[in-house]
């Protein structure tokens, strides 16, 4: 498992992607200082869930979005059930879905599930971490910490950089079919 980690850390630096960063308390500020270092997870080796590539979007206040994946290294389903981040005072954890032939957001009911010994992705346009209220700017290779509640286990504390992305067309605006 740590093997593939390094090689899928090798593959995000050869192509100039955003790395995740590591692991790091929850109450700390979030700094816009750009990431030094990247590793494959934002997690303690060995720990029962840790995240891959964890960005969040850039914007200048209002609603954002975190993503990356999920990685389950149990033989048991893992429930990720609330967030938080002392970027927004209001977390959700999202799924995008069709209504009437339009995509929505809307909170994921029971969270998000990652399968035992599998990956559960966080992407825009899919399921996500909702960021809500959001004073402060967020810019590119900011760095913003989260813990996630996982039920029935240990939280999985994280450090998700700031990225600029324009596709998948969401709007993360108050207002704005939310």
């Amino acid at each position: 498992m740590f093997s593939r980690h390094v090689l899928t850390l090798a593959a995000v630096l050869a192509v100039g992607a955003c790395g995740a960063q590591p692991a790091q308390n929850a109450a700390a500020p979030a700094s816009s200082a750009p990431a030094a270092t990247a590793s494959a997870s934002a997690s303690a080796a060995g720990a029962a869930l840790t995240i891959t590539d964890p960005w969040v979007k850039t914007v200048k206040k209002g609603m954002t979005a975190a993503f990356g994946t999920l990685v389950n290294n149990t033989d048991a389903d893992i429930a990720v059930v609330a967030g938080t981040s002392p970027l927004s005072p209001t977390i959700e954890l999202h799924e995008v879905v069709d209504s009437g032939g339009k995509m929505v957001m809307r909170p994921k009911e029971g969270g998000f599930v990652v399968p035992a010994r599998s990956t559960h992705e966080l992407k825009p346009g899919g399921d996500h971490i909702m960021l809500m209220g959001v004073t402060e700017e967020v810019k590119p290779g900011a760095r913003i910490p989260f813990t996630l509640t996982v039920k029935d286990g240990a939280p999985l504390e994280f450090t998700a950089v700031g990225k600029d992305f324009a596709g998948a067309k969401e709007d993360y605006q108050p207002g704005a079919g939310h």
